[in-house]
């Protein structure tokens, strides 16, 4: 975890100096018995968080324009997390579709791996997975398009972007770096829980950087970009409720992409489910097993009526 923060931040510093402070090294404590780590960097006071809108995402802009893929694909030399969680990056792919595909797979899943199981959540990324990155990213590399893999943070929130207070210019820490279209930056943005989401900061990145043709499908793109960093944050966070917020988006998304394919959703029956229909099946052949004994009684109970009312009228 370490080491990838170090080569992010590095990476980053290489970019823009001022953009991100420069880290010298890390490394294992000797000493320690549990396992310990450093990071060793340049010291910044943090003053403002988040910076100012304009002047923040004026560089943020400016540093994914200058950054360059050092293999011209998508991906990065090395794991870098998360939080403590480990991301899928250490790959290169020429196609952003499908290096998106198998990192949100990747996050999914870890989710389903810390989390009970929830047929239709899984039923949802499955479409999510099949239909709506294919929809959304692969027309981004098709008829004509492209987009260039930038180098991106890879988790900006409002505790790890400040204004430094020397120089009063915006800078970033902390980074979970890769190279990615743009976009993907601004997807943990979405989130209500942080001031980034704000308007405001979306309205100036996107001047300084327009929207990926099509233009259209920007806030389905955004909306799709989110799902790794609050699925990851439901995984990292347990008893949030992120999860349930995860599975709304999904929804929400898969409404817009593949509507049908929503709706034709069948839970499966469980095992309760089983035993409780077994167990109506029983009541039912009992219910109707009385019902035939009532009317055999009811039967019986008229012919003695008829023997009576016979023997009245012989007599």
């Amino acid at each position: 975890m370490s080491e990838g923060q170090f080569e992010a931040d590095k990476a980053i510093h290489a970019v823009s100096a001022s953009f991100c402070p420069k880290p010298h090294a890390w490394g294992q404590y000797r000493n320690s018995e549990i396992p310990t780590y450093f990071l060793l960097a340049d010291f910044r006071e943090i003053g403002q968080q988040p910076p100012d809108a304009t002047r923040f995402t004026l560089q943020l802009a400016d540093f994914h324009k200058k950054s360059v893929s050092p293999t011209g694909k998508f991906g990065f030399h090395i794991t870098t997390c998360h939080g403590k969680a480990a991301q899928l990056t250490d790959l290169w792919d020429d196609s952003w579709e499908s290096l998106y595909t198998k990192q949100l797979a990747h996050t999914f899943d870890a989710d389903k791996q810390k989390h009970p199981d929830w047929p239709e959540f899984e039923y949802r990324k499955k479409l999510v997975l099949e239909k709506c990155v294919p929809r959304l990213l692969g027309c981004l590399q098709s008829e004509g398009r492209s987009i260039k893999p930038c180098l991106v943070h890879g988790n900006i929130w409002d505790q790890n972007t400040a204004t430094d207070m020397e120089t009063g210019e915006p800078f970033v820490f902390d980074g979970s770096a890769f190279y990615a279209h743009n976009e993907y930056e601004l997807g943990n943005w979405r989130s209500p829980r942080h001031r980034l989401g704000s308007k405001t900061y979306i309205r100036n990145y996107k001047r300084s950087f327009p929207a990926s043709e099509p233009e259209d499908d920007w806030d389905s793109r955004n909306l799709l970009y989110s799902l790794r960093f609050n699925t990851c944050a439901a995984t990292l966070i347990p008893g949030s409720n992120y999860r349930e917020h995860v599975f709304e988006d999904v929804g929400e998304l898969c409404s817009r992409i593949c509507p049908d394919d929503l709706a034709a959703f069948k839970p499966e029956p469980s095992e309760d489910d089983d035993a409780s229909t077994g167990e109506n099946a029983e009541d039912e052949e009992e219910e109707e097993q009385e019902e035939e004994e009532e009317e055999e009684e009811e039967e019986e109970d008229g012919d003695n009526e008829k023997l009576r009312s016979d023997g009245e009228d012989s007599d």
